[in-house]
């Protein structure tokens, strides 16, 4: 997914659904992410990156601003973390991928992408 860029960056939405089983330990994880998987995403760019709960469908919803120039290298660059691989290992049983076909977030898009429809910059 291509997402514009603006003059703060590209923002960034995507979601995903939580194992209901599961919300209690993804929150306990979150609430102390390992910080070798926080400089990963600072070394590709990514800042302001937040998670949201919607409890009626069960669904993540993560926002983020990249404000690097090359996504697709820096995404890659997320991925040769081994802290972060095991990280995903962790948490990815945790969810459940609305992306078909998915298999997990080291093989691809795991978290599905939106598309921004409306913004307001007030």
């Amino acid at each position: 997914m291509v997402y514009p860029k603006t003059d703060e960056g590209r923002r960034i939405c995507q979601v995903i659904k939580v194992k209901p089983e599961s919300l209690d330990e993804y929150k306990r994880v979150h609430a102390a992410v390992w910080p070798e998987v926080l400089d990963a995403l600072r070394k590709a760019h990514v800042v302001d990156y937040s998670i949201h709960y919607f409890a009626p469908l069960s669904l993540l919803i993560a926002t983020m601003r990249y404000v690097g120039d090359d996504y697709e290298m820096d995404m890659e660059g997320i991925k040769e973390s081994e802290a972060t691989r095991r990280w995903w290992q962790m948490t990815d049983g945790l969810q459940e991928s609305l992306v078909e076909g998915a298999v997990g977030s080291e093989a691809g898009e795991w978290w599905a992408p939106t598309e921004e429809v409306f913004r307001f910059e007030g």
